[in-house]
């Protein structure tokens, strides 16, 4: 059998396994084992799941991952994520659409707490989604603004997807989450555009809030954008030690992780059930990823040895003769087709022993192409009539909003991070600015 088909072999039966329910680490790593035995023997099956692991065991910036998980937990937990949205409420309500514009600023600071899309998603429609639908605002606008503002939850930073990409693409953690800043940013900047035309055309999709409401105390309105921002401080005091070159990466996740647990307390809000849930949680996502990362090595050992990824670039290049950016948009829109069935962290571990190599052997930056994989997850989870964020939305939606309703919401928000997403394609120094500037000082 040629190493070809033996690669074919492998990918569609993991696939299969997958669609058959199995668990995405077990399912990976299965695939990898077996294939490992039938192709090298005992010894080397042996070797391959135990030297994936010691590689594990022995990445130092994986010690991020439990930390900012552990960080945002802590926030989340510790209902600080209600003092962002009271600030919305007030600073933004005089705005028409203001409220969705300020769900949109809570999804941004989310982001920067928490680094997981599900975590944004579930403030987001716990939080936000009753006190918009109370005000009057159409239920659709504000089921689109939710979706739309978890998407970014992998790509600002600290985004921890981005710290899984680092680890199978070999590239730096720090590099990737500068790169994600801006064009997060963006989307983000392009989100309140969208919602401040639409609500102009549309006024009734998004009244402004009564002036009784509105017209409080400068004092109580500055007290509220304090602890409001209380997030926003330490994301500061956590990076910017980092950015400056004062500390490693493992020793701002731990700055964070402390400034948050101690803002927790000051507060008066760890309570034993909080720290309870925050670890217990952070070790249950922990673990879960780090199966995830040992089984994707093992499964991209055997991709290597196998010569896989030279023998799709010869048949991509040589044989098809097709242009390096057709591939690439190739490589894009198959992410948009398992994102139907498929998380993003799955996505990555199955398609990049393939695709990173693949990127690079082209020409492709490694790190823009982590933005590019980013984003187009994010689209695939949105799109319908599959889209993985499309039905957790239906299971935390208040009844009166149907699949139709979340389905349709969603239209515009997809096509506004397309156009993110060609921008960033076109013009990839926006993405790779910020990383080239702060590394090369």
């Amino acid at each position: 059998m040629s190493y070809e088909l033996i690669a074919i072999l492998m990918f569609s039966t993991m696939m299969l396994m997958l669609l058959t329910g199995q668990r995405v680490f077990g399912a990976i790593g299965f695939v990898a084992v077996v294939a490992a035995f039938f192709l090298w023997g005992d010894r080397g099956g042996y070797d391959l799941g135990f030297s994936a692991a010691m590689k594990l065991m022995k990445w130092y910036p994986l010690l991020t991952l439990p930390m900012f998980i552990f960080m945002g937990y802590v926030l989340s937990e510790s209902r600080i994520a209600d003092d962002l949205y009271k600030m919305f409420h007030v600073w933004m309500g005089g705005l028409s659409g203001g409220l969705a514009v300020g769900t949109i600023g809570l999804m941004v600071l989310i982001s920067a707490m928490n680094g997981l899309s599900v975590a944004g998603m579930a403030i987001g429609a716990t939080i936000a989604l009753p006190e918009l639908l109370r005000r009057g605002y159409d239920k659709r606008m504000v089921t689109g603004v939710i979706q739309a503002g978890s998407s970014l939850g992998i790509l600002v930073p600290p985004s921890v997807v981005l710290v899984l990409y680092a680890m199978i693409a070999r590239q730096p953690v720090g590099q990737l989450w500068l790169a994600g800043v801006i064009p997060g940013l963006m989307m983000a900047t392009m989100f309140v555009i969208y919602i401040v035309v639409r609500c102009k055309l549309n006024p009734a999709l998004g009244p402004v809030l009564p002036a009784d409401e509105r017209d409080i105390p400068m004092k109580e309105k500055l007290r509220l954008l304090r602890a409001g921002l209380l997030p926003l401080a330490i994301f500061f005091i956590m990076m910017v030690p980092f950015v400056n070159g004062w500390t490693s990466l493992v020793e701002s996740s731990a700055i964070g992780a402390i400034a948050a647990f101690m803002a927790a307390v000051l507060k008066g809000r760890m309570t034993r059930e909080v720290f309870e849930n925050t670890v217990r949680n952070t070790l249950g996502i922990s673990c879960m990823f780090m199966w995830i990362i040992l089984a994707a090595l093992a499964f991209g050992a055997v991709f290597d040895g196998l010569g896989a990824v030279k023998a799709i670039e010869s048949l991509f290049t040589e044989k098809l003769a097709l242009n390096p950016w057709v591939i690439l948009i190739l490589m894009q829109l198959s992410f948009i087709v398992m994102g139907t069935f498929l998380d993003d962290t799955a996505m990555l571990v199955i398609v990049a022993p393939l695709y990173v190599p693949l990127a690079g052997a082209l020409g492709f930056d490694l790190i823009w192409y982590g933005i590019l994989y980013t984003i187009t997850t994010q689209i695939a989870y949105m799109t319908p009539p599959f889209g993985y964020n499309l039905f957790l939305m239906r299971a935390m939606a208040p009844p009166e909003i149907g699949l139709r309703d979340i389905y349709a919401s969603i239209i515009p928000f997809v096509l506004v991070m397309v156009g993110a997403l060609t921008v960033i394609m076109i013009f990839p120094q926006i993405a790779l600015w910020l990383p080239n500037y702060i590394y090369g000082n």
